[in-house]
This record gives C-alpha cells, structure tokens and sequence, in this order.
C-alpha cells in the first residue's frame, strides 16, 4: 500500500503504525491548507515576517528565507512551520489580494478569467482576426443609453483616411456613409 494519497498526498494510515494521531493530523493540516485553497500572494519570493496561521503563499522564482529552494510550490503556513506543496494540474486557489480565480495549468497560476482590458480582439459568436479585432455574428446588436444620451463616435487617423458606416450584401458593399478619403460627409451606393 503507498504511503500517500495521490492527488492531495494525504499520508495514510499504516498497519500497525504507533501514534496514527500523528499521521491523522498531517493528513487534516494538508486538507485545511488546500481544500478551497486561498492564496495570500502569487509569485512570492520573500516570507512575511510575522505570517498567519493558515497563511498560504505560492512561491514564484527565486524564493529566499525559509522558503529557499521551493521555487513553484505552495507555502503553507501552520503550527508555527511552513509546509511545502507542489501544486497539481487543475488546482484552483483564490487569489485573495487580487480577488480573482486562478488555475494551475503547465506550471503557472493563471487567471481564469483573464483581464478584460487592452483585449487584441473579441469575438461575440464569431472569431476576431488581425482586421476586425471586434467580430459580432447576431441578429441584432443594442447599444443604449447610461444616461441620458448615447454616441457612437468613429475616428479617423488622418484627413485623408476613411470613418465611414458600410452597409453590405454577401459580403460585397452596397451603400457607404461618412469620411470617405476627405473631410466631406458622402453617402456612396453602388
């Protein structure tokens, strides 16, 4: 029979072990540690003073102190010691600074979701590409009002470039309003 437990290596219980007590509370202090697992700080590379009981730390590159040498593993901290974990392939932890979810995935602490900021494109039922870095496929799309008015405003580089609304059929334009290569408003049909 293995000693540990594969997914969370809980010790287990040995035939005729003396002081079970002692291998029962490792296995209960690795459960309370990782079980809804929330993170202090990701990247961690220097231990907190004065840490918590309970405190759990996952170490980035180049940890120092008493954590020296557990680079990418978990620090958790409990009866006055830090008990180190790797972490496993899926596991979730909640970032408690950053107050966002993150998975283990090839050896990094990613965002489950990741930022919605400086996106390189979004696709709504459809893929975005290097041109149309926003892509909506829908049947209708609503922009409405967070007040009192509403503008769609397009923007253009240059006097010369084109701001202009485009309206096709399969695929081919049929009718253009806007800045077409001026500063003169033009409504163009073919």
């Amino acid at each position: 029979m293995p000693s540990l437990s594969p997914s969370l290596s809980l010790p287990y219980l040995q035939p005729s072990q003396a002081q079970k007590h002692v291998t029962h509370n490792e296995a209960l202090r690795r459960l309370d540690a990782l079980v809804q697992l929330r993170v202090a700080e990701f990247d961690a590379v220097t231990p907190p003073a004065s840490p918590a009981e309970g405190d759990t730390h996952a170490l980035g590159t180049g940890a120092g102190g008493a954590w020296a040498g557990q680079d990418g593993r978990l620090a958790c901290y409990g009866d006055g010691a830090w008990l180190f974990v790797d972490p496993q392939e899926g596991w979730r932890a909640w970032g408690l600074a950053e107050n966002r979810l993150r998975v283990f995935s090839a050896g990094s602490w990613l965002a489950v979701v990741p930022p919605l900021e400086n996106l390189t494109g979004l696709g709504v039922g459809t893929s975005s590409d290097a041109t149309n870095r926003l892509a909506v496929a829908s049947e209708a799309a609503l922009f409405t009002h967070a007040g009192s008015d509403h503008r769609l405003t397009i923007n253009k580089a240059t006097a010369t470039d084109t701001a202009s609304v485009v309206l096709q059929s399969g695929w081919s334009g049929r009718a253009e309003l806007g800045l077409a290569g001026d500063e003169d408003f033009q409504i163009r049909v073919s």
